[in-house]
């Protein structure tokens, strides 16, 4: 279930030190979360965590990652530009991106990072740019269904992403002849999902195909990347995951296929490290009666994309009324010029008046990093609620200034005070 574990007052005081809307991350959750996955896996001699840069990239966070023993999973240029500012360098970062351009090969390799190739066409690419290291990555792609037990998770065929089995074949013989001598395997086959059987249904697919890959290309198998998929709880009548049910399963998977070891293990888990350690605080600004009822926000979409964009639940609660009836059905929405632009709909809550601070929950993952700037709308800010219980200002909310500033080339550039 979502996290409670943080009472209304924690909320209220951020709201009285920093205009709303704002995420508010916790420091001493995050951390707990790092330890916990670490444990979980302390049984894989070479064990590490890839922090999906992308789930939220701020450099607070991403230091904390470093604290904690965590590399850094890195899609683009930007994103390895912070991870180099933040302390990360060779086999800390790991580069998987898809359709990238040239240039970001050049610069994976320039800081030594592993980089993982969605595609056999990849390979030559990376050989003009950069070089074929030798450990390199390549993600594959089994196609068909992807099921747990009877349940179909998803249809790996329909996404975007990686090798063919016959693409791994030709394209690891291929990289052999090019200098390589190890490789990693890494699959993303389901998102957000809060099965137990996830990982380690996931890992027999990718321990067997390395396996075999090994045996007909004559590369030595250097690490299996479980990528990310283990999920968060958004609805109360959800269970979480168990990771150390979760690692203990991989464990019997890793020992049936490999009784000998020796191959590490990688994941890049991103929502579940920060996912329920993340809110966006928030003021009723506005209630409105037609043929619905409606409260209006002080955010939008801007600040969290994700129940516009594929109609994700994320659970609302108001502070001090935690204990009222949620007697009232509201769409809960932002001020965008959109309809899609509601946080709820037809979610029973408390009475809301003008002025509650209303509390979103689990948006420390793909809340404020999705974020964007239609209609003019600006970011909001981001707040860490230290493991000592202060509150610190990590990226302060945007201003016009902010969202005019690529104008300065624009004639109008002057008026607008860029120049």
């Amino acid at each position: 279930m979502p996290n409670f574990e943080r009472p209304d007052a924690v909320f209220e005081e951020a709201a009285r030190r920093f205009a709303t809307p704002f995420h508010l991350y916790d420091e001493k959750g995050i951390r707990a979360r790092a330890r916990a996955l670490k444990a979980a896996f302390s049984w894989c001699e070479d064990f590490e965590e890839y922090f999906a840069v992308k789930a939220l990239p701020n450099p607070a966070i991403l230091r904390i990652m470093k604290e904690e023993g965590c590399g850094l999973d890195c899609s683009s240029e930007t994103e390895l530009i912070l991870a180099k500012a933040c302390g990360f360098s060779g086999r800390d970062i790991m580069f998987s991106a898809n359709a990238m351009p040239d240039s970001e090969f050049e610069f994976a390799r320039e800081l030594g990072a592993y980089v993982n190739l969605d595609d056999i066409s990849h390979i030559d690419i990376l050989r003009r740019h950069g070089g074929i290291p030798e450990t390199v990555c390549c993600r594959y792609n089994p196609g068909g269904d992807f099921k747990i037990g009877t349940f179909v998770m998803g249809n790996p065929g329909e996404a975007k992403y990686g090798f063919t089995y016959p693409q791994l074949q030709e394209g690891l013989k291929s990289l052999r002849e090019l200098g390589a001598k190890r490789f990693g395997l890494h699959a993303f086959l389901s998102s957000n999902t809060i099965d137990n059987d996830y990982y380690p249904t996931l890992a027999r697919i990718l321990f067997q195909a390395g396996k075999a890959l090994a045996e007909e290309t004559g590369l030595e198998l250097a690490f299996i990347n479980l990528s990310g998929g283990v999920g968060i709880p958004y609805k109360p009548e959800e269970n979480k995951p168990d990771i150390a049910s979760i690692g203990a399963a991989v464990h019997a998977v890793y020992d049936e296929v490999f009784p000998e070891g020796r191959v590490a293990i990688k994941t890049e888990l991103g929502r579940w490290m920060t996912g329920p350690n993340g809110w966006l605080v928030t003021h009723a600004t506005h209630h409105k009666d037609t043929y619905k009822h409606y409260i209006g926000l002080d955010a939008c979409a801007a600040n969290l994309m994700r129940p516009a964009m594929y109609g994700a639940y994320h659970h609302i609660t108001v502070c001090g009324k935690g204990d009222l009836p949620c007697d009232h059905v509201y769409d809960v929405t932002g001020c965008l010029c959109e309809n899609n632009d509601k946080f709820a709909i037809d979610r029973a809550l408390p009475e809301i008046d003008e002025g509650d601070l209303v509390v979103i929950h689990d948006t420390g993952a793909h809340g404020y990093s999705m974020g964007y700037n239609y209609n003019g709308r600006l970011r909001s800010a981001e707040v860490l609620l230290t493991a000592t219980g202060d509150y610190r200002l990590i990226r302060r909310a945007e201003t016009p200034r902010d969202y005019f500033a690529t104008l300065d080339i624009d004639e109008a550039a002057e008026a607008l005070g860029l120049k």
